[in-house]
């Protein structure tokens, strides 16, 4: 076999063709890299009880639906088993990302409540419009202003005649018959604060009692045994800026808990008014008290500049107008991977990728002692790098370090292959003295064997990877199958014909 016939080889022609085929997918598309490269944020969210698959896909798509309004880029929701799903965010900051933790639990329950009655719920917005943002000197205030049903509206306006100045309450997903816990100083606040501009009306305890059945204590150092005794027949226990070893105590008994602790900057009031959902409470106008049905309102807050203003605004919004999940969601943990850091991963996998090659090639030199195997087995394994990433381009899949892991695993089952490959073809011994044992064909046919069984066994193994698994395995386990697919299929019968003319008819 001369260069020429070498050249114009089927399997060497294939091997070329999917070469220049990855470079031009490469230019055109580009690398999509995973949140651990390119930075950004992943949540896993955990189901309040397992569902079935329909259920599930119910929750994925409302979930889609909310953070693709966010206007958030490259969000992926993957579902893991029958009770969690993880959500992946690439490309964030870091204020972006808790906007996005926060969309995720909001449960989207939304209730408005007049001195402990439920009027309107979420099934009674009509419409919500664009948010709104006025500066209000050193702070910034927010409004979402929305449309409720006329059903609802005419309900208020008999509930609200003659009030001006009571309190109207609105909820995102208050703990519905829970045992709300508080300090002493908070209990107090319940009882006098939140009254609007009306000291008659009726205290915030009250009020969440008769709608949501939600029954505050103040916490005075009470023995777990009395806490237990009245969280009986509730849901949930929600403590509030209380001691942390009473949540401890509570869960080891079995009691679901919701612990809140301020934030910086997070007055008491504040705090309360997170834990139960509360938005307001609004001094009712006098031109609401008239009896007269009104369809639009808002809710407002405040925020120290207009960047956070817009983003709890937008979360709002969201929220309202995608409607409740079919089933509560948890967020079990979070991770956030700065973009800066990502860059730094970048640079570190191409000269690790290069390092890799370089130390592949002298090992093999190092071994047979000759450059006409050194040089193609490089080749080949800088070509099987090529193809993966271009076809990975091709079809938009996130690389990650496990999938660059996947990528390198493959590389090394390859030139394990080609190991093989080489060692038939030179006939070694035991004593590594080179013995023409039969032809090379059936040389060829032997370590042919030997790859297909070695291939089969690692794509079954990583399709139950891929097939059961999210996340870091199912990257690791695409990325090593298509390697090893194309190592078969591809690069390893090109390497046998350029190993053929360079070592069998060389000998």
């Amino acid at each position: 076999m001369n260069w020429k016939k070498l050249l114009f080889n089927w399997r060497v022609l294939l091997l070329t063709i999917f070469i220049i085929g990855s470079i031009a997918s490469l230019l055109t598309y580009g690398l999509t890299f995973g949140l651990d490269i390119s930075g950004g944020t992943a949540i896993t969210v955990k189901l309040e009880h397992p569902v079935d698959q329909n259920t599930m896909e119910q929750v994925k798509v409302s979930l889609e639906k909310r953070l693709n309004q966010l206007g958030v880029k490259d969000i992926k929701v993957e579902p893991w088993g029958d009770q969690y799903i993880i959500v992946k965010v690439a490309g964030v900051t870091e204020e972006e990302a808790r906007s996005v933790k926060e969309t995720i639990e909001r449960q989207g329950v939304f209730y408005a409540e007049f001195e402990g009655v439920i009027f309107a719920t979420g099934e009674d917005i009509v419409q919500v419009f664009p948010i709104q943002i006025e500066p209000k000197g050193t702070y910034y205030e927010w409004s979402v202003p929305f449309r409720i049903s006329k059903q609802a509206a005419e309900k208020f306006a008999q509930l609200a005649k003659d009030k001006a100045g009571y309190p109207v309450d609105m909820f995102l997903d208050p703990p519905v018959n829970s045992l709300f816990v508080v300090p002493q100083e908070g209990y107090n606040l319940m009882i006098t604060d939140f009254k609007g501009e009306a000291p008659d009306a009726m205290p915030l305890t009250e009020r969440i009692k008769k709608a949501f059945n939600i029954d505050t204590i103040a916490y005075t150092n009470q023995s777990i045994d009395e806490i237990v005794n009245l969280a009986k027949d509730k849901k949930l226990v929600v403590l509030v800026s209380v001691d942390k070893n009473l949540r401890d105590q509570l869960e080891a008994k079995g009691i679901t808990v919701r612990y809140f602790e301020p934030q910086q900057g997070e007055d008491l009031k504040s705090l309360i008014t997170r834990a139960l959902g509360l938005y307001g409470p609004y001094s009712l106008g006098s031109g609401l008290a008239q009896g007269i049905p009104q369809t639009d309102v808002r809710i407002t807050g405040t925020a120290p500049n207009q960047y956070i203003a817009q983003q709890e605004a937008q979360v709002i919004a969201v929220v309202l107008s995608s409607g409740s999940l079919p089933v509560k969601v948890y967020v079990e943990g979070s991770q956030y991977i700065s973009p800066e850091l990502g860059e730094n991963f970048k640079r570190q996998v191409l000269i690790a990728g290069i390092a890799a090659l370089i130390v592949v090639g002298l090992v093999i030199w190092f071994h047979y002692r000759k450059l006409r195997i050194a040089i193609p087995v490089t080749f080949t394994s800088l070509s099987e790098v090529i193809i993966i990433l271009g076809i990975a381009a091709l079809i938009k899949w996130n690389l990650d370090l496990p999938s660059i892991a996947g990528i390198i695993a493959a590389i090394g089952t390859g030139v394990d292959q080609q190991i093989v490959i080489t060692d038939e073809l030179l006939g070694r011994s035991k004593r590594e003295k080179i013995v023409k044992r039969s032809s090379i064909l059936k040389r060829m046919g032997r370590a042919f064997f030997v790859i297909l069984a070695s291939a089969t066994t690692t794509v079954v193994a990583m399709s139950f990877l891929f097939k059961f698994f999210v996340g870091g395995l199912r990257g690791f386990a695409f990325t090593t199958i298509l390697g090893v697919i194309i190592g078969i299929s591809i690069t390893r019968p090109a390497y046998a014909e350029i190993a053929k003319f360079l070592i069998g008819e060389k000998r």
